[in-house]
């Protein structure tokens, strides 16, 4: 079986590829232009082609479907060379703008969803990537093509930068080796060059990883789903939160290492008639009072079969104001690509049902 070159960081490729400034110009061929096949490589050596065409394979994954939204964003359900199904979404944050002429004034802002496992061992009640089980981790490289692919089918250029977040199917921090290599395959400068402030790794709170994470100071920006302010309620959506209750991850979270120029973002699910109310919007200001953080609002989008339901704008305005009023910055998420499979897990639920 062919090893996927990109598993591999561009200084590991160096020490297997000779001579090693080689592994700069495939580095360029991947990431700077999206090649495909090692044929396309056209400043390397014929030898090194067939030598590279017989001991590795470039695409670990494949577009099954692509849904648009009127909104912009654009969620892709991918094959893997094992059969097996991952999501990924595109979001547009901000449309290209431009000058009277034509000529851009600004260029579109992106952020990119990315999953980094087949399913999830979380379990949490209202996610549906849940409903089908946990398969099996993602490679470095099969996380990092999720990318690739994307900004070459959107034909946004390798100097673009754009944000990606750890928050699609599967748990960051389960699959923590794979997603530090990731990373800093990221961030090299000679590959995608997106630096760790402009990636974000969302977890569901595995404390003692998440003290690993930030022994490692990679740089990388921290969300924590929270999505209840007592441990009762969360180990009702979130399961997990018997192994790692509320004061653990709070105590975790503490210890992680921040720029000073940001915080630490709670993300925090909001379920009709479950957690939407006023009185926890006061325990949640009381739990993360001394934490430089900023909480981040979720419209829960409902999926067939599920019991819970989307909230009412006006409760979800009045639990902003209530801790915005109190200090603690809070927004609320724009809800994209309702008119598409929004749900994490929905594309491909619907693909193999």
């Amino acid at each position: 079986m062919k090893a996927n070159i990109q598993d591999f960081t561009k200084e590991e490729l160096s020490k297997l590829i000779k001579p090693p400034f080689r592994a700069k110009q495939i580095y360029s061929w991947i990431y700077h232009k999206y090649a495909i096949s090692f044929d396309d490589m056209k400043n390397l050596p014929k030898a090194l082609k067939e030598e590279l065409k017989s001991s590795y394979e470039i695409e670990p994954l494949k577009i099954v479907k692509v849904e648009d939204s009127i909104d912009g964003s654009r969620k892709y359900l991918f094959r893997l060379n094992d059969g097996n199904t991952v999501e990924a979404v595109l979001l547009l944050m901000k449309k290209e703008q431009y000058h009277k002429d034509g000529a851009i004034k600004h260029q579109a802002k992106y952020t990119v969803c990315i999953s980094c496992q087949v399913g999830c061992k979380v379990g949490c009640s209202f996610c549906l990537t849940a409903k089908s089980g946990f398969m099996r981790d993602l490679t470095a490289g099969e996380i990092v093509e999720q990318i690739r692919i994307i900004k070459r089918e959107n034909r946004i250029d390798a100097n673009r930068r754009l944000n990606i977040v750890y928050m699609g199917m599967g748990e960051p921090l389960d699959n923590l080796e794979a997603v530090v290599k990731s990373s800093k395959i990221f961030s090299e400068p000679d590959g995608m060059a997106i630096a760790p402030h402009r990636q974000t790794i969302s977890t569901s709170g595995l404390s003692s990883k998440i003290k690993k994470l930030g022994k490692m100071d990679l740089g990388v920006n921290l969300a924590i789903s929270l999505h209840a302010v007592d441990d009762e309620l969360r180990e009702r959506l979130m399961p997990i939160n018997k192994a790692y209750n509320i004061k653990s991850i709070i105590d975790a979270v503490k210890e992680f290492p921040i720029n000073s120029r940001k915080r630490v973002m709670f993300e925090y699910l909001v379920i009709k008639d479950v957690n939407d109310d006023i009185a926890s919007a006061k325990k949640l200001l009381s739990l993360l009072n001394g934490i430089k953080s900023k909480v981040n609002l979720i419209y829960f989008n409902p999926y067939g079969g599920t019991e819970y339901k989307r909230p009412n704008p006006k409760d979800m305005l009045a639990f902003q104001e209530y801790l915005t009023s109190r200090g603690l910055h809070c927004t609320i998420r724009e809800s994209k690509g309702l008119d598409i499979s929004a749900a994490c897990g929905q594309l491909r639920d619907n693909e193999e049902h």
